[in-house]
């Protein structure tokens, strides 16, 4: 995303440039005289009291130093389907901290992605039983990471809407269409099949949860184009 906005002065504001979003560290000097704030902090872990304080002291920290710097945007990833879905762990976390930057008086423009196609794999991994990779079935209409950081540039870049953006990929398929070919791809060849039981990570979902139900802009990557140039050099 850094060399999408290469037109413009940019900080990453990272535990390797130290700094801390949890502790405060660094964090006021990295948005002293900013603009804009990306926030694209993300802590991968499904404990809910752990995430929530993440997401909750995180989001805290950032929007209180930017309350002082006076950043006129800030500009949050979030995901698709959050606002539908209510789940003690990540999605309630991901809630709150939307909550939050709504709530906090700074302009800003909140961008609810869906699931990104560099994620299939792990999807499909982490809903194995056994032998068996037990999929819901529940459509998905996965995006690439480029075409996420290059929407992203561009909200960050404009006026801040105050409202949420929703974005997804060009195509909408089942679970198992998508997923099957991206583990054989990868040398995973065990069975795959749906069952309307089977949640996401755990969450109970229903066929239109992780999809946009309303406008959304679309990423120009086709899961074709995708597995063309990236699952067939793995």
């Amino acid at each position: 995303m850094v060399a999408l906005l290469r037109d413009h002065d940019v900080v990453t504001a990272a535990l390797e440039t130290g700094v801390d979003t949890t502790t405060g560290e660094g964090v006021a000097d990295a948005v002293a005289g900013a603009d804009v704030v990306i926030d694209v902090t993300n802590r991968a872990v499904f404990d809910p009291e752990v995430v929530m304080d993440f997401f909750t002291t995180s989001t805290h920290t950032l929007l209180d130093a930017e309350r002082q710097a006076g950043v006129r945007h800030h500009v949050v990833l979030s995901i698709v389907g959050v606002d539908r879905l209510s789940y003690p762990g990540y999605l309630d976390a991901k809630k709150a901290q939307e909550r939050l930057v709504a709530d906090s008086g700074v302009p800003f423009t909140t961008v609810r992605s869906t699931q990104f196609f560099e994620n299939l794999t792990a999807m499909g991994t982490g809903a194995a039983q056994g032998g068996v990779i037990v999929l819901p079935t529940a459509d998905l209409q996965p995006i690439a990471a480029a075409d996420v950081a290059t929407t992203v540039a561009d909200v960050a870049t404009s006026a801040p809407l105050n409202s949420v953006v929703e974005i997804a990929g060009p195509e909408r398929g089942a679970f198992t269409r998508l997923i099957a070919p991206v583990l054989a791809a990868h040398g995973d060849h065990r069975p795959v099949r749906s069952d309307a039981a089977a949640g996401y990570f755990g969450v109970p979902i229903v066929p239109d949860s992780l999809v946009p139900l309303g406008p959304a802009r679309l990423g120009r990557t086709t899961f074709e184009d995708w597995s063309t140039t990236t699952l067939e050099t793995t």
